[in-house]
């Protein structure tokens, strides 16, 4: 007696594979989004480094040139390099990363120049996580709730502060010709 190409064998059921593809997918995500922060978080810690410094080694310390150059040019040409160096202005990069919006903060003082970088990032919304009520799901847990606010809410906030030094700059070495 031949068998079919469709005859009944035995086999994996497939309502495991269908019960255990939607649990696989929502893991994928979340690894994805904590991989895409852990990244977020790296690329903002290199680009507070490259701000601090080169704040500090192009600053001024007089009045006329702190509130001109240092201001007007200075520190919109290192906000322009710091978006370009966490991604900004890659359309890949920004979805990837989810990043939303940017800002960059200089406060100088007498002895330390405190630069700020802040960078928003917009919720995955993953509408199957999303659809319930956050007060049932989480029950009152804050760190569920905070889960709950980054994943279907408001995204998240990822801050990185830097402290430079002042640039003393040393009094030109002069030779004794001076040429």
């Amino acid at each position: 007696m031949k068998r079919h190409l469709f005859s009944r064998k035995e086999g994996q059921a497939t309502t495991e594979m269908v019960l255990l593809f939607p649990v696989l997918v929502v893991f994928v995500l979340f690894i994805i989004k904590i991989f895409g922060l852990l990244v977020l978080n790296q690329k903002m810690q290199i680009a507070g480094m490259y701000a601090a410094r080169r704040y500090q080694l192009q600053s001024h310390v007089t009045d006329f040139y702190e509130k001109g150059w240092d201001r007007r040019y200075l520190k919109k040409d290192v906000q322009r390099k710091v978006e370009e160096i966490i991604g900004f202005n890659n359309p890949g990069t920004r979805q990837f990363l989810s990043l939303n919006s940017f800002a960059m903060d200089i406060n100088t003082d007498d002895n330390w120049t405190k630069i700020t970088l802040t960078a928003n990032t917009k919720a995955p919304r993953i509408r199957f996580l999303c659809n319930y009520d956050k007060d049932r799901v989480c029950d009152r847990d804050r760190y569920c709730l905070r889960g709950y606010s980054f994943l279907c809410e408001e995204g998240a906030k990822i801050q990185v502060i830097k402290y430079a030094g002042k640039n003393e700059r040393p009094a030109p070495y002069a030779r004794p010709e001076n040429r």
